[in-house]
């Protein structure tokens, strides 16, 4: 099998920070890859709560310096790097000032959902892209785990859909069983609109819940992961209606060599 080369997008990554399973899926499922002897990049939030100084982050300037339109206003990209200990892996950090620097992942001390949370995930979607538009580095696979990557396959298939770096490249989105109650803002989609989104691909964001966010990124990719044991009711019936391929749930003890099958089986067949 030729080398992989695979991007790993997500809404947080063990050691650095570590919430939910998603965390130690990103953690353990890279490496897995790159000890079979893929090309691993990965890519995650540089949420508040992540110490930068204990797990040594540290700007990357080359990378930095853009700007990223979400609406009508534009927010300056800050890439940042840090290596996993005791593995052969970096992490690149998406980091800007007003959405990130909070100490906080969605929701503030007394749990109160964010009111831009939808702009912390346009913004990340697109940061993401930008970074690796500017790595250069063409990617096979981009496989996408949590809530907050959710519109990576929104925005890469329909805002820089003629991106040749991109044009080979297939998506896969985990499907995991942690979200967030209630909804984004009441105008995500119009802020999404802005950026000439055609409504048919974003009608379900007229309710922007965790349910409908996931079946925009499940409509956008190749390929879906059953990452949970168990998924919302909604969402296991909503992949039953696709023909696309599905892998269904493995633990953290077997799951390298069924992902790898699949991305070369499956996903890039």
């Amino acid at each position: 099998m030729s080398k992989l080369r695979i991007l790993y997008v997500a809404s947080e990554i063990n050691p650095f920070l570590q919430t939910c399973e998603v965390s130690d899926f990103v953690r353990k499922l890279p490496q897995a890859m790159q000890e079979k002897g893929m090309e691993i990049r990965i890519l995650v939030p540089r949420f508040g709560l992540i110490n930068e100084r204990k797990n040594r982050l540290h700007e990357v300037v080359r990378l930095s310096g853009i700007n990223i339109a979400v609406g009508d206003e534009e927010k300056p990209l800050i890439i940042k790097v840090a290596s996993i200990p005791n593995a052969k892996l970096q992490v690149y950090f998406i980091d800007n000032e007003d959405y990130f620097k909070r100490k906080a992942t969605y929701a503030d001390e007394d749990g109160n959902f964010y009111k831009d949370n939808d702009e912390r995930a346009i913004f990340f979607a697109k940061g993401v892209i930008e970074t690796v538009k500017k790595l250069n580095w063409a990617p096979d696979i981009i496989h996408v785990h949590g809530w907050m990557a959710s519109f990576l396959p929104l925005y890469l298939r329909n805002y820089y859909g003629n991106e040749p770096l991109f044009e080979n490249s297939k998506i896969v989105t985990s499907i995991y069983n942690q979200g967030f109650d209630g909804a984004l803002a009441k105008n995500t989609i119009d802020k999404i609109r802005f950026d000439a989104i055609d409504d048919e691909a974003i009608v379900e964001l007229e309710e922007p819940n965790y349910v409908n966010l996931m079946k925009i990124a499940i409509n956008n990719s190749d390929a879906l992961i059953i990452g949970s044991e168990e998924i919302p009711k909604e969402l296991e019936e909503y992949l039953n209606t696709l023909d696309k391929p599905v892998l269904k749930y493995h633990n953290m003890e077997n799951f390298s060599q069924a992902y790898l099958d699949f991305y070369s089986g499956k996903v890039l067949k």
